[in-house]
């Protein structure tokens, strides 16, 4: 199987966590657009970056995911905790879970 990738950042207004979509940016992994060449991968690196250069987006960068039926899951445990929204204070409240949303 090829790897799978997408791209993530975080909102330069609110800081929250985005996905790259075919539309611009979503909270939304399960929007996410998916790479799986490096040509493409490429080409959506660049259009993040002059997304960042344009400051609608802050560090964006790839990350491997997997698909687990119609879910897109990241593979490294960092990028589950952040896909998953914040995870302290009131915030959660704010934000509900990737999971919850893509039900």
């Amino acid at each position: 199987m090829a790897a799978l990738s997408i791209i993530t950042g975080n909102s330069l207004g609110e800081g929250l966590v985005v996905f790259q979509s075919a539309s611009g940016w979503t909270r939304s992994i399960a929007e996410a657009e998916t790479y799986e060449t490096k040509e493409t991968l490429d080409a959506a690196v660049a259009r993040a970056n002059a997304d960042a250069a344009a400051n609608r987006v802050v560090e964006p960068y790839p990350i491997e995911v997997i698909r687990q039926g119609a879910r897109i899951v990241p593979v490294r445990l960092r990028e589950k905790i952040r896909a998953a929204g914040p995870t302290t204070g009131h915030s959660k409240d704010k934000s509900s879970a990737v999971e919850d949303r893509a039900a």
